[in-house]
């Protein structure tokens, strides 16, 4: 197999991470896909020429084992292999990483790993690849190849998060206000800012249209309950945007309502924590697809806690959607379908009744006491 070179236009001697490969993806890995991952980096910064063999040596491994990480990162989509009509590998690409969480968001490749000797003839390598492919494997700017990425694609959520070029990320960085919020940003974070924390500020200022403060606000909101990963901060951003929320006020308001509603719910089913993604979605679900107040909520978990230790959240998932299914708004309307149930079950004896029935069906009989006595007496 053919040797291959990596490399990138600077050199820096050290090797970046992604705070979101160790978030996301790390954790799914086996020790081998992980060193052969790390060791590309390695060797895209030191701009280094390797092959599937030396991988395999550095790391006692087969070449099936390098070439099954491989693959088991393109499948993550964390890299791309590119082949020649021979199907032997020339090139890999490794993309910049998305939210997993996001399947169908894109991918942008962020470096080619094309051997520079390759590069004058991959027109004639790849002629199977559609032309934006080819663009995608020469790394073309997108702008040059903007109407042959052009797919037919579902409308997207009001408010996902476009894809951000890097020329629109610098033009957003020129402006005379952005410099002083991304200090600030830095300062909450304590680190310094990748582009993609960038293109999450980007976003919060060009789609959601905050401003400069409601994003400071949403910046130090979410840095205050120990909250820096921008995951979490662009989902809280999205749910004050689906609540109109523009001034740091608003938000204000509307946090504190939510907290205390979410917290007073956690501790009437015996929690102390702070909500899981699972646990807040149930919360949510029976504030705004249930409609209910929250005393009606409290009044289910204060039943749930008292009949089970167990998946309290699903027990009082049941009981809410029975109460929405019977049209509960108020809690009078709990107290009359509990009252109709009690008439609905049939009268039932109570227990120590029960035993005493028991007790004398199998054990009474009908005796003569006094003729029991005179012939003891004789005896």
């Amino acid at each position: 197999m053919s040797c291959l070179r990596i490399y990138q236009d600077n050199y820096i001697d050290a090797t970046i991470v992604s705070n979101r490969f160790i978030d996301e993806y790390m954790a799914e890995a086996n020790d081998a896909q992980l060193k052969i991952y790390l060791y590309l980096l390695r060797m895209m910064n030191a701009g280094c020429t390797f092959s599937i063999s030396g991988i395999a040596d550095v790391f006692n491994h087969t070449e099936k084992d390098v070439m099954r990480a491989l693959k088991y990162w393109e499948k993550c989509r964390v890299l791309s292999l590119e082949y020649d009509t021979d199907k032997n590998l020339i090139g890999i690409h490794l993309l910049e990483l998305a939210d997993k969480e996001a399947p169908g968001a894109p991918k942008t490749p962020v470096v080619s790993l094309l051997p520079r000797q390759e590069e004058k003839n991959a027109e004639e390598e790849v002629p199977a690849q559609k032309p934006a492919a080819k663009a995608e494997a020469l790394n073309v700017p997108s702008s040059l190849s903007k109407e042959e990425n052009k797919v037919p694609q579902a409308a997207p959520p009001a408010f996902a998060k476009p894809s951000y070029s890097l020329d629109e990320l610098k033009a957003f960085q020129e402006k005379d206000s952005t410099a002083q919020l991304l200090f600030i940003a830095e300062q909450y974070l304590g680190r310094t800012l990748s582009p993609s924390d960038m293109k999450s500020i980007l976003f919060f200022s060009d789609h959601l249209h905050f401003s400069d403060d409601l994003i400071d606000y949403l910046l130090q909101y979410c840095v205050e309950r120990g909250k820096k990963d921008f995951r979490y901060i662009e989902k809280v951003a999205i749910s004050w945007a689906e609540a109109n929320i523009s001034t740091p006020v608003e938000a204000e308001g509307h946090a504190s309502r939510y907290d205390k509603c979410v917290y007073t719910i956690m501790n009437a089913l015996g929690k102390t924590n702070s909500p899981t993604r699972k646990e807040a979605e149930f919360i949510r679900r029976w504030r705004e697809d249930y409609a209910f107040e929250t005393e009606i909520i409290i009044e289910s978990c204060e039943r749930t806690v008292l009949a089970t230790d167990r998946h309290r959240f699903e027990y009082a998932d049941k009981i809410l959607a029975s109460w929405k299914e019977a049209g509960v708004h108020h809690k009078a309307d709990i107290a009359k379908l509990d009252e109709g149930f009690q008439k609905a079950k049939p009268a039932a004896k109570p227990a120590s009744d029960r035993s005493i029935d028991k007790y004398n069906r199998f054990m009474h009989n009908d005796y003569d006491y006094e003729a029991l006595e005179k012939e003891l007496l004789r005896n």
